[in-house]
């Protein structure tokens, strides 16, 4: 199989989706890998090391796209690469399509087949290629809060850890999956008191016994939310729905009732936002305030780190990739059902059902559509 490896143009986006040791992985199978001249600097790969690896460097992203019959990236298409979509095409990458209605429909009209790191999800209902960004976005996400609650960065001032005579910052966490397990992690170490608040009580009770520090867990409802945040220092939103838009939490007339000069790191921008007032920012310009409350919306938070994000991810990433490459992308999506599960589109079907229930599409069951069966499933609005 011919393998494309584009250069990420998302604002301030430099990690790379196989790093030159996958590429190698790749040549070693008798594949073809292109990368674009500068894919990997971003995160420290050289154009030399990916020849080493057995790779052409082309410097036309035109080029490598449509010589390619798999790209595999970091983050979804932008505006300037959807003309490079068609149904010849297989790509392997972050889509969060629940978000992005003009991509969705961009991409259905193309016919590409669309698999989505984020709904890969295996027997045990883990999702293996989200969970190493949800990783760092998560360790992010509680260094983030402590950095904005400086006072030159707008935030009140207050250090995570306190001191001895002076209380630490309170970090409200909602969602006790990957990202909030992480953040917790790290507030907790930095000495910070956490509540962290989730709908699974056996999940809560795992981590009260797991996690040292000085945690508060508490049943996630809009009281206990509305009643914490109120003397929050810093919110994290963390919660996660498998391919859907993420539920909203914290509502416009909840944001008054939070200190002024405290700091929201919503994590589930990409999936819409668990707070409505969040909306997308850029690396280039993280930030904005309203009544008095600091946003972080970046949706390609682990690209600040890109050098650590692109081996967590590859490492993920490659072998179903090499699946891919191997078999085809029909044989090894009706051989692996944790793949097929990443399906989103496929020849101008819509193939996730929270994705089509989003957006009131026309659902098709994945194998049914790998069968070449033509019988659609309505999903009501």
């Amino acid at each position: 199989m011919i393998i494309g490896i584009p250069k990420e143009i998302k604002d301030n986006e430099h990690r790379v989706s196989v790093p030159p040791a996958g590429v190698h992985e790749f040549t070693n199978r008798g594949h073809i890998a292109f990368v674009e001249s500068g894919a990997g600097s971003g995160s420290g790969f050289n154009d030399a090391e990916y020849v080493t690896a057995g790779a052409a460097i082309l410097d036309s992203a035109a080029d490598l796209w449509s010589r390619a019959e798999m790209i595999i990236k970091v983050k979804e298409p932008q505006e300037s690469e959807l003309p490079h979509l068609h149904d010849d095409l297989v790509l392997f990458t972050y889509l969060h399509l629940a978000a992005e209605e003009a991509l969705t429909h961009a991409m259905l009209r193309s016919g590409v087949t669309g698999i989505a790191y984020e709904t890969v999800q295996d027997s045990l209902g883990r999702l293996p290629l989200l969970e190493p960004m949800s990783e760092v976005a998560g360790r992010m996400a509680a260094q983030l809060v402590s950095r904005y609650l400086e006072k030159h960065e707008g935030g009140r001032g207050v250090l995570m850890g306190g001191v001895p005579g002076v209380a630490a910052a309170h970090i409200v966490i909602l969602g006790a999956g990957t990202v909030g397990t992480n953040a917790a992690k790290i507030a907790l170490g930095m000495g910070a008191r956490v509540t962290l608040l989730d709908i699974n009580l056996d999940r809560l009770r795992f981590l009260d016994n797991v996690l040292a520090g000085n945690l508060t867990t508490l049943y996630s409802n809009a009281d206990n939310i509305a009643e914490s945040i109120r003397s929050a220092d810093g919110l994290i939103g963390s919660v996660l729905i498998t391919g859907a838009r993420a539920p909203m939490l914290v509502t416009r007339d909840m944001l008054p009732t939070m200190p002024e000069g405290s700091i929201i790191v919503d994590v589930a921008v990409d999936q819409g936002g668990c707070v409505e007032t969040t909306r997308v920012t850029t690396h280039s310009a993280p930030t904005f305030v309203l009544d008095g409350v600091l946003h972080y919306g970046v949706a390609n938070m682990p690209g600040a780190v890109p050098r650590t994000s692109s081996l967590a991810l590859s490492n993920a990433t490659l072998p179903f990739a090499l699946k891919i490459a191997d078999m085809g992308a029909r044989a090894a999506l009706r051989s692996d059902q944790a793949l097929r599960l990443g399906l989103n589109t496929y020849a101008g079907h819509c193939a996730h059902p929270a994705v089509a229930e989003t957006f009131a599409l026309t659902y098709e069951e994945p194998m049914r559509l790998l069968d070449g069966a033509s019988t659609l499933t309505a999903v009501p609005a």
